[in-house]
C-alpha cells in the first residue's frame, strides 16, 4: 500500500500535471478517486466506452491490442507517474488500447466530467493532455517506421533499451528490467515471432550482452547493445 502523503511526488510527476504549483497539483489529486487493480485484471479494455482518466501510482501496466488480423500487440509498459486513458478527457470516443495490471496497481482516477472541470479551471492541463497524446501518435508513427525499416534485432535492442529507461534497476550483473518481461512479451513488442526472439537473446547471451531466464532479462553490456540498436559499425 502507497502511504498517502508519498501520492502527490508521484503523480506529480506525470507530464499531464507538468507546470501545475503543488497546491495546484494537490487539489487535482483530492478531485480523483483512488482505484485498486489485481494482478491479471485491467483497468479498461479496447473498445469499451472511455469513462476514466488514471494516473498510476503503484504497480506496472500493460498496454495491448488487438489488430484487424487478430493478432495481440503489445503497445507499451507504464510505471507510476504515468497517465492512462488520457483520450477520456478530449474526446467521445472509445479506449483503443486495453490496460492490464502485470502486478497489483493502485492509481488516480478522474472521470471525464471532472477531468473536463479541471482542464476549464487549469488550462495548463488541457495543454498537457494535447501534448501528451501528440507524444504517443510519434511513438506509435517511429515504431511504424521501425517495423517497416529495421531488422529484427535493432528492433527487439531497441525495446530493450527503452525498458531499461523505463523499468531499470542496478544488479551485479548490470541492469535488470524490473518487470515481468517473457520472450513472448518480447515478441509481441517488436513485430516479431517467438522464434527469433528466442534465437536473438540465446546469441546475445553467448556474447555476454543480456542474461535472460523466466521473465527475467538482465542488460550486461549496454554499449553493446546500442551498437546493435543503432546499427553502428563494429
Amino acid at each position: 500500500m502507497v502511504e498517502q502523503e508519498s501520492v502527490l511526488p508521484i503523480i506529480s510527476h506525470c507530464a499531464f500535471l507538468s507546470g501545475l504549483s503543488p497546491d495546484e497539483c494537490q487539489e487535482v489529486a483530492e478531485a480523483a478517486r483512488p482505484c485498486h487493480v489485481n494482478q491479471g485484471e485491467y483497468f479498461f479494455h479496447q473498445g469499451e466506452p472511455a469513462t476514466h482518466f488514471y494516473i498510476l501510482v503503484q504497480g506496472q501496466v500493460k498496454l495491448t491490442q488487438i489488430n484487424p488480423e487478430g493478432h495481440q500487440v503489445i503497445i507499451n509498459y507504464f510505471g507510476p507517474g504515468e497517465g492512462l486513458g488520457i483520450i477520456v478527457a478530449l474526446s467521445q470516443m472509445d479506449y483503443p488500447v486495453a490496460a492490464e495490471a502485470v502486478e497489483a496497481c493502485y492509481a488516480l482516477a478522474w472521470d471525464r466530467q471532472i477531468t473536463r472541470h479541471l482542464m476549464l479551471r487549469f488550462p495548463q492541463l488541457a495543454i498537457n493532455g494535447m501534448e501528451l497524446i501528440a507524444r504517443r501518435f510519434a511513438g506509435l508513427q517511429e515504431r511504424y517506421h521501425q517495423l517497416v525499416t529495421h531488422r529484427v534485432e535493432q528492433r527487439v535492442a531497441r525495446t530493450i533499451l527503452q525498458l531499461v529507461r523505463q523499468f531499470g534497476k542496478k544488479v551485479p550483473e548490470g541492469v535488470l528490467i524490473d518487470m515481468p518481461l517473457s520472450r513472448q512479451d518480447l515478441a509481441e513488442m517488436t513485430g516479431t515471432n517467438l522464434y527469433n526472439v528466442s534465437r536473438i537473446l540465446s546469441k546475445w547471451e553467448q556474447n555476454g550482452v543480456v542474461r535472460s531466464g523466466r521473465k527475467r532479462v538482465v542488460l550486461c553490456k549496454p554499449h553493446a547493445l546500442v551498437v546493435i540498436a543503432e546499427d553502428l559499425p563494429l
